[in-house]
């Protein structure tokens, strides 16, 4: 697949409205679509596994979007193959007091991969120029009145392109993916949500709430993403009407960036070698 389609480049002029959210790319059999999406979680757990025995890089995946738009299921979908000994998710809500006396970037921090594992982040520190600027959440976090002036949101996104700009030049890669849903898909499911008691608990009258600031959801994503897309922590807008197709584009972009790091299980030198053979020959012994 051609993955750069959905690629937002470094200084490009993004326009949410312009992209199509019902796209399926080139499959037009779900079954196709989903018969790739099994072979490539096989190929994610191949990587891994050298990933995880190679120690030197992390993986770092963030996913974002509205209400509805697949979130947990894009993760549950994907990710189900991994191994979860080198694997592990994050979900960020509302922050706690403790949080709020940190830095913005203090919890997500805590919450980074180590070296030979895959990270994700449902939700991230994105929600501080999203959900903070909608809502106007600035004002109640401890941040000295001075430091609250006009430009406060172009300072926070050289302040995570200098963040994501660090991790990478320590061996941590970045992928961010929007999921892109349409209003009128989001309604759907939502109502969807209402209809089938077995989904009932997933629906949230906050999900009402925040629908009706739609619009500007849209402006804060359209700008967060123009502005913080680099070459090293791109961000790609996956069309997510169908999820089967969003969820596929998803492990298709993972796996091309996984296969480009060109893994390979570490060799071991002769003297190593020699010593297995040692050891070996003692096992069979019935010397050790």
């Amino acid at each position: 697949m051609d993955i750069s389609e959905y690629k937002i480049e470094s200084h490009s002029e993004l326009k949410l409205a312009d992209i199509k959210t019902n796209s399926s790319g080139s499959f037009d059999l779900r079954e196709d679509a989903e018969k790739r999406l099994t072979e490539n979680i096989q190929k994610m757990n191949e990587f891994q596994n050298k990933l995880y025995a190679q120690n030197k890089y992390a993986l770092l995946i963030i996913i974002q979007a509205m209400d509805t738009a697949g979130k947990d299921g894009t993760i549950k979908h994907v990710m189900s193959g991994l191994n979860p000994q080198g694997t592990q998710v994050h979900s960020f809500k509302q922050p706690s007091v403790e949080e709020l006396n940190h830095d913005y970037l203090w919890r997500a921090v805590k919450c980074l991969p180590e070296r030979g594992s895959i990270g994700i982040f449902n939700r991230s520190y994105y929600e501080e120029v999203l959900v903070v600027r909608v809502h106007d959440l600035i004002k109640k976090q401890n941040i000295p009145a001075e430091l609250i002036t006009d430009n406060i949101w172009k300072d926070r996104y050289r302040q995570i392109k200098d963040f994501e700009r660090y991790l990478f030049e320590n061996g941590t890669l970045v992928l961010k993916f929007f999921l892109h849903i349409s209003k009128e898909e989001q309604k759907n499911r939502l109502i969807g949500r209402i209809d089938d008691k077995a989904k009932n608990w997933k629906f949230s009258p906050a999900d009402i709430t925040e629908r009706q600031f739609w619009e500007e959801y849209q402006s804060c994503y359209q700008e967060a993403i123009s502005e913080t897309t680099t070459n090293n922590a791109p961000w790609y807008v996956i069309p997510a009407d169908k999820k089967w197709f969003a969820r596929l584009l998803v492990s298709e972009v993972i796996v091309q960036t996984l296969e480009s790091l060109k893994l390979k299980y570490p060799k071991v030198d002769q003297e190593q070698s020699n010593a297995l053979k040692d050891l070996r020959e003692q096992l069979t012994n019935d010397l050790i």
